[in-house]
């Protein structure tokens, strides 16, 4: 009986160990697409920064703090 009882819980353990290696290459896979898009963005943002220029760029970044300061007021 104690016998039975024991390959289950090692069944058991062996297919836990399996979920989280099939997770753990989930997560590996999802953090490397999100360091991609990151990226991405960065270089979307310093093409459009170079584009519009120094000055209209910071122009843009007052305006967009100045619009987050009025949603965490409100």
């Amino acid at each position: 009986m104690v016998k039975i009882k024991t390959m289950g819980v090692q069944k058991n353990i062996k297919q836990l160990q399996e979920q989280v290696n099939i997770l753990s290459g989930a997560l590996t896979r999802v953090l490397k697409d999100l360091d991609a898009i990151k990226i991405l963005a960065q270089g979307t943002l310093t093409s459009f920064q170079l584009h519009i220029g120094q000055e209209e760029w910071d122009k843009l970044v007052e305006e967009l703090k100045d619009l987050e300061k009025r949603d965490v007021e409100q």
